[in-house]
């Protein structure tokens, strides 16, 4: 059974940072990476980094120099999250990438003063 559990998410003011984490059942293979994904309110889920064989990692243009994800092992995957602004909030999801048809229940971000 797939297990994807994110935590971490909370209420900070802009610039402060956090740590989200993710507990799966899924691992970086040769042919699937893991990632984080996010969904503002009223916008589709979007990609925000992965990090895949080798520990390559890629990120989306709005968060380049802010997030860094890492993996912890084989099943645990981090977004460490610096900076933080407004138009950060969303709700946070792990998934593979490309992603399964299932998601996990995700981690609420909100960045607001």
């Amino acid at each position: 059974q797939v297990q994807l559990v994110e935590s971490g998410g909370g209420l900070v003011q802009p610039g402060e940072s956090l740590r989200l984490s993710c507990d799966t059942s899924e691992s970086v293979t040769s042919t699937y990476g893991l990632g984080w994904y996010r969904q503002a309110p009223g916008k589709q889920r979007e990609f925000v980094a992965s990090i895949a064989s080798g520990r390559k990692t890629h990120y989306a243009d709005s968060i380049i120099g802010r997030f860094t994800i890492s993996l912890d092992g084989a099943n645990t995957v981090y977004l460490a999250m610096n900076s933080l602004k407004p138009e950060d909030t969303a709700v946070y999801y792990c998934n593979r990438v490309p992603p399964l048809a299932f998601w996990g229940q995700g981690t609420q971000v909100t960045v607001s003063s």
